[in-house]
Order: structure tokens, then sequence, then C-alpha cells
């Protein structure tokens, strides 16, 4: 399957999530979030830039719970944990990874 974004196209899986994560781009990420129903808004990009660099440094998706640890560093303290989920109101491996442009991450905690 493909997604168009902008004029560049790129491969996802039967899930719509990316199959190759050095495709990933900001318009990538605003073509998967409209697929999902996301209108991307600034804390959006405060998780989806943390989740790139972190994969960028260790080359794995970061677990939900590095996600939060970020989003309370951030300023939203006890609050992070519950806002992460207002922001990706279908889970955080459902959405927050497709839109970072993860591959579907396999077994792990979602939080």
């Amino acid at each position: 399957m493909e997604i168009l974004a902008g004029d560049t196209r790129v491969l996802v899986d039967d899930e719509g999530y990316l199959i190759e994560p050095g495709d990933w781009s900001e318009p990538v990420a605003e073509a998967l979030a409209q697929s999902e129903g996301l209108a991307l808004q600034d804390d959006h990009w405060v998780v989806i830039r943390f989740m790139r660099a972190f994969f960028d440094e260790h080359q794995v998706a970061p677990d939900a719970r590095f996600t939060i640890r970020h989003l309370a560093d951030q300023g939203m303290g006890a609050k992070a944990r519950a806002r992460l989920f207002e922001l990706f109101p279908y889970g955080y491996v459902k959405q927050a990874c497709k839109v970072a442009g993860m591959r579907r991450p396999r077994g792990w905690s979602t939080g």
C-alpha cells in the first residue's frame, strides 16, 4: 500500500505503518495523522519529534514510558500520561508510533 504526502508516495503496511522509517518526514506525519483522524497541534509535535530523535539515536521506537517521562520533563508533570492518551486517543502504538513513522512495535508496553 502507499500513502501520498505532498508529491511523495511512501509505502505502508496493511495497518498503515511505514515500511521504512527512513521515509518519514513532517508531511508524511501529517498524511499519517490525517488517516488516523488527527489534526496535529504543538503537543503532538513534541511527542513526534521526541520519538523521532529517540529512534535516530537508538534505532528502535521508544517505549511509552520514555515518551511519558519526556512529556513530564516538558512541564506536564503528573498529567503527562493522561495527556499522551488525549493526544493519541486510540493508543500509543496505534497512533503515536504510526504518525512518528515507526514500524509497528511488537509486544511491548503501551504505557
